[in-house]
């Protein structure tokens, strides 16, 4: 091992073993990370606090929710943390901190973490091509209007799958389209495979656009997590706990749960099995871009890694610079305009995280950087106002609706 290459080591708290592994310093999990603040005190009206409060028993009450869990911090503490409702429909088990919820594509930021601690031990590069890690991405196809294709003239790199500029897509984004349609009957829909096959299976199906040149929501991060095993050496799982959620001591949070903790699982008040997938039953695919579960609790400490720079109670998981990295916008006007469901306007997106770039036409404070998840779980780090934000939800046709609800109850309630 180099010097640098040591002194990355270093800087992530971690020692070698004999065989290579990373025997990380960990976060007791025992130890809560839901530490409480004065909301006055912090900056918050508690009166105005409790409009949000308000509104979602509201919403257990009329029967629009089963129930949902709502955490607010500044500077580290906590000034608004409760569970509504219960955890699911004809339960009586009340949401709690400890409740495991499906947190569909806030695994996104997750696995992209996971790679940037490749990046600093110098076993992936972001500039790199794709096909540098999975040799059948170096002959893509691209799309035409007539439903032909062409060969793609630019190379799919790491850090367009990073911020979904890599010309994949989503089905359900372009629902009904003919390259939805050609998507599905080539298989992107596949859970019975693993990561690394259904990577071949991805690389096989035509991009809507040139690598680099349009936003489009997409099964990047399903391919990035092939790619972070190719890179890693190790199955996306193994690789997410030793790295991520280990260290962190997020006990709860994985792609599949063991049937010991059903009762903790939450459910949707309104249900679809093709999206509610049941997760005690593991199928061989790990995405990526949207496999994981986790608790309020749980991932709170991943969020207060992110708002520390990188690091957790002494546990330094990404240095300074790293996390500045992902929080570089990657887009351009002209990127955003091409593309399919970009985040909004005043909005970038870096490498895993949306980002508030323009904050006179967005709640949170500009630097923010923040995703979701179908079901309406979010999260975000707003630096410029030291404030956090965890929510839980199973709603996925309220989730437009909580994250607009959400910053208002939170911004409006932040008085100084």
């Amino acid at each position: 091992m180099n010097a640098a290459a040591m002194a990355v080591v270093a800087a992530l708290a971690f020692t070698a073993t004999d065989a290579g592994a990373r025997s990380p310093k960990r976060v007791d999990p025992a130890v809560s990370s839901i530490v409480k603040g004065d909301a006055a005190a912090l900056g918050f009206d508690p009166a105005k606090l409790d409009i949000a409060r308000q509104g979602l028993k509201a919403d257990v009450a009329s029967g629009k929710i089963a129930g949902a869990y709502l955490l607010v911090g500044r500077k580290g503490k906590v000034v608004f943390e409760e569970g509504f409702g219960v955890q699911g429909p004809g339960q009586t088990a009340p949401v709690t901190n400890e409740t495991i919820f499906r947190i569909f594509s806030m695994t996104k930021p997750v696995v992209s973490v996971t790679a940037m601690t490749l990046v600093e031990e110098g076993k992936l590069d972001i500039d790199a091509p794709v096909a540098k890690y999975l040799p059948e991405y170096a002959n893509l196809a691209v799309w035409q209007a007539d439903g032909t294709t062409k060969p793609a003239v630019q190379p799919m790199l790491v850090r367009h799958l990073m911020s979904h500029t890599s010309g994949l897509i989503y089905g359900f984004v372009q629902t009904g389209t003919p390259l939805a349609k050609v998507w599905a009957a080539g298989g992107e829909n596949r859970n019975d495979l693993t990561n690394r096959e259904y990577a071949k299976v991805i690389a096989k199906l035509p991009l809507k656009a040139e690598p680099g040149t349009a936003w489009n929501y997409s099964r990047s991060t399903d391919v990035l997590g092939a790619v972070v095993e190719a890179a890693g050496g190790k199955p996306l799982d193994v690789l997410i706990r030793e790295r991520i959620t280990d260290p962190l001591g997020m006990t709860d949070t994985a792609f599949y749960q063991p049937e010991s903790k059903r009762a903790r699982f939450a459910e949707p008040a309104k249900g679809d099995p093709m999206v509610y997938y049941d997760y005690a039953k593991p199928t061989p695919f790990l995405s990526g871009g949207g496999g994981l579960s986790s608790t309020t609790e749980d991932y709170l400490r991943f969020v207060l890694m992110l708002a520390g720079d990188g690091e957790y109670k002494g546990v330094r998981i990404l240095k300074k610079d790293t996390l500045a990295r992902m929080r570089q916008d990657e887009t351009t006007p002209a990127i955003r305009q091409a593309g399919q469901f970009f985040p909004g306007r005043g909005m970038g997106f870096g490498l895993g995280f949306s980002l508030v770039l323009d904050d006179t036409v967005q709640r949170p404070g500009a630097g923010t950087f923040s995703w979701w998840g179908i079901a309406g779980t979010e999260f975000w780090v707003d630096p410029k106002n030291e404030v956090f934000m965890v929510f839980m939800v199973q709603a996925r046709e309220a989730a437009s609706e909580y994250q607009r609800r959400n910053r208002n109850w939170i911004y409006d309630a932040l008085v100084k």
